[in-house]
């Protein structure tokens, strides 16, 4: 959908809301919580100001080329002329679509701060553990990029090397719809450095994205629900690495759900981190279900594992990252991996959008 008259339109009456919040800003006992609420919206405003404006510098120095190109001037002004529109034509479709993000925006999930990241070894074996740990290491990488804070909640190492799972709490602004398109089974097709006669093996890691809403704060457990275990951590092999019961284990008892917990050396963190947990989960869950209700062909965010649902693959003799989702493929697979994932993100983040826009109107902006 093009960035017509109308929708500008749209967009500048949107920035006019600015001067409404500052006056709400200046109101006195305004509680923190409104005020943190305002602020934000009106960063997100003056983004969008900046990029009107600038979308007005790139329409103007395009229009200009293209008088030059068509009054028939000298061959090196149009030669020049033609150079610049093929540099400024894909700028301007760039700022295009963060406008078209602002007055078609996703739902309130994607706004919020707080997540839980489940990283799992699937099928392949010791292979599966490796590559777990290096997608484990590229989000914390990527969340460092954006400033995002991540803390472990747990982490269960194999005895010999790599992992069986990691789940980290990350926090920061509008992490959720950053990282919401992660979900799913990650394939990754290479030869590992035990296979001596040099053949690829395929094997799989699943990663779930729990966001941490408000729904989840409003989610009330009975003492009667949830049966407390402590334990002593224990590192690769099951050893004892801890002299205390630090460790938490969790468990839902009317839908089953377990949550361990063993990252901090206070059992009390532990419990903390566990329940915040253990509430995703249960939010997780009820929402499936509804949605499985409304919809009998809805999958799982990462369904069983197996090599064949699949959402990405890593194809490392080729250096090819592809997402299977929007038939997207890239080959910076060791910058990827490095935690530059921001092209997949975007290319995911435009693809959502598009439907969106399929299935609105003006009238609902």
């Amino acid at each position: 959908m093009k960035l017509d008259q109308k929708l500008l339109s749209e967009a500048e009456k949107k920035v006019l809301e600015i001067e409404k919040i500052d006056l709400e800003l200046s109101k006195p006992n305004l509680s923190q919580e409104k005020m943190i609420s305002l602020s934000k919206k009106r960063s997100k405003l003056e983004n969008l100001k900046n990029f009107l404006n600038e979308q007005r510098i790139l329409t103007k120095k395009i229009s200009e080329s293209e008088e030059i190109i068509s009054s028939g001037m000298d061959e090196k002004f149009v030669s020049l002329a033609s150079a610049e529109i093929s540099e400024l034509k894909p700028k301007l479709a760039q700022i295009e679509t963060k406008i078209l993000k602002f007055l078609f925006p996703n739902e309130d999930s994607d706004e919020v701060d707080k997540i839980v990241l489940e990283i799992r070894a699937g099928a392949g074996g010791e292979e599966a553990g490796l590559f777990a740990e290096e997608l484990m290491q590229m989000y914390l990488k990527f969340s460092d990029q954006m400033g995002f804070r991540a803390e472990f909640a747990n982490l269960q190492r194999n005895q010999t090397c790599g992992i069986k799972e990691a789940i980290i709490l990350i926090s920061g602004e509008d992490v959720f719809s950053k990282l919401k398109f992660e979900s799913g089974v990650h394939r990754v097709q290479r030869v590992p450095a035990t296979e001596s006669s040099g053949r690829i093996h395929t094997s799989t890691v699943t990663v779930a994205v729990l966001p941490e809403s408000k729904e989840v704060e409003n989610i009330k457990l009975k003492p009667e629900e949830v049966r407390v275990d402590v334990f002593r951590s224990s590192g690769p092999g099951g050893q004892s690495v801890n002299t205390t019961d630090s460790a938490v284990r969790l468990t839902h008892l009317p839908t089953g759900i377990t949550v361990s917990c063993q990252d901090e050396k206070s059992q009390i963190r532990n419990k903390e981190k566990a329940f915040r947990i253990l509430k995703s989960r249960i939010l997780q869950q009820i929402k499936e279900e509804q949605e499985a209700k409304e919809s009998f062909a809805r999958k799982s965010q990462i369904g069983t594992g197996e090599r064949n649902e699949k959402i990405r693959t890593y194809n490392f003799p080729q250096n090819r990252i592809t997402d299977h989702r929007i038939k997207f493929s890239t080959n910076n697979l060791h910058e990827f991996l490095a935690g530059n994932i921001n092209e997949i993100i975007e290319e995911l983040e435009n693809f959502e959008l598009q439907k969106k826009i399929k299935n609105l109107n003006i009238n609902q902006i």
